[in-house]
């Protein structure tokens, strides 16, 4: 069946509440210090990591972008700080970790402005599966380049990781997103915490009970026949504001007091990732096409459909035919190979939608919670 390609405008409705995309894990970074340099603890799981951090030290390799300074100090020297019990933990982190390719060498900060700068500015200095972790950042990168400023209590952190095909390279955040919604999953069954079920908006968002609590960044460039990928990650553990957090649902639901540690789920995270990345390479870009086009879903896609929202959902899709807006309604099915939303017509026809930027919004209308206005334009499809 021909698939259509469609640039279109299209909304994904507010549930519950809109949160603006500049406020976001909001923090007023009027009260950080920025003009001092930034701390990075350079940490290792084992040796060769260790010396990989001894020698990025010596040889002063760091730095950020437009000039900006960096203090480079080792893991054994953390203690000799006075951080507050809510700081990062590297030990218990590395001691939870039993990937063998990512997250081994990691770089703590108490404050940075973007863990995604450090990572990305520095990539080539660094070893491919680096994770750079902050307790607060307060240039922090989002989606279009949106702000995404967080605060103690968030998960922030971003990590490396190199790929040869350029096809996959954008299939990847889906990979990411799966895997957070995983570890979270993982670290519930560990801990015999009440199943608490993260669910992922299309393309790079996380969701519970209705509200935003994390979103993916991964950004890449191009460097002797590799695309260096940089894959950032910011998600609610302890921070309710502005909207929830994971120990707040916890709290909710269980009779007895027990909290999420950022240290486990960032550890679960990797553990997951690292295998849910090596099936994802070694099937190619055929994880993620559509059933649709292929008989039968590989296990990724599986997963993923089944923490996504957006299955089956309806769609309003607005094309610009000259000086016309033409609306149509379509259905959601899943995933191009390309990673864009695969939906159906009302006349049979495939088409593949496209986002454009921010100036394009489109209209999911089912399972979500949907505002007075859009409530109008749902009942006039229904008629």
């Amino acid at each position: 069946m021909l698939v259509q390609s469609s640039r279109f405008r299209f909304l994904f409705s507010p549930i519950q509440k809109r949160i603006p995309s500049s406020l976001s894990f909001s923090v007023a970074s009027s009260a950080m210090d920025s003009a001092s340099p930034s701390m990075l603890f350079l940490c290792g799981k084992s040796s060769p990591e260790s010396e990989i951090a001894k020698s990025l030290k010596i040889n002063d390799t760091l730095n950020l972008p437009n000039g900006g300074k960096v203090s480079a100090l080792l893991q054994s020297e953390i203690n000799t700080f006075r951080f507050g019990e809510d700081a990062f933990n590297v030990d218990l982190f590395l001691k939870s970790l039993s990937a063998k390719r990512f997250g081994r060498f990691l770089i703590w900060s108490p404050l940075l402005p973007s863990t995604h700068e450090i990572v990305s500015h520095n990539f080539c200095e660094l070893p491919v599966g680096t994770v750079c972790v902050a307790d607060t950042q307060f240039k922090g990168r989002g989606r279009s380049k949106n702000a995404w400023e967080s605060p103690r209590g968030c998960l922030m952190f971003s990590f490396t990781l190199q790929m040869e095909d350029g096809k996959t390279v954008p299939l990847v955040q889906y990979v990411v997103s799966l895997a957070v919604t995983e570890a979270i999953k993982d670290v519930c069954d560990r801990n015999g915490f009440p199943f608490i079920n993260v669910r992922i908006k299309w393309p790079n968002d996380l969701y519970l009970n209705g509200l935003k609590v994390g979103g993916i960044l991964c950004t890449s460039t191009y460097k002797s026949k590799k695309f260096n990928v940089s894959c950032g990650i910011g998600f609610n553990v302890g921070n309710e504001k502005p909207t929830t957090c994971l120990n707040t649902v916890l709290k909710e639901l269980s009779t007895t007091p027990n909290e999420f540690r950022r240290e486990d789920i960032m550890a679960a995270f990797f553990n997951k990732f690292e295998m849910l990345y090596d099936i994802f390479i070694n099937q190619g870009e055929s994880i993620f096409w559509s059933s649709l086009q292929y008989p039968g879903f590989q296990t990724l896609e599986e997963l993923y459909y089944r923490t996504w929202l957006h299955s089956g959902q309806r769609v309003i899709v607005q094309e610009k035919n000259e000086d016309r807006v033409v609306e149509n309604v379509v259905t959601i099915q899943g995933l191009t190979s390309s990673g864009y939303l695969l939906a159906i017509g009302d006349d049979n026809q495939m088409c593949e939608l496209h986002p454009d930027g921010n100036r394009y919004l489109f209209l999911l209308l089912s399972l979500l919670k949907l505002p007075y206005d859009a409530l109008e334009i749902f009942h006039q499809i229904e008629r």
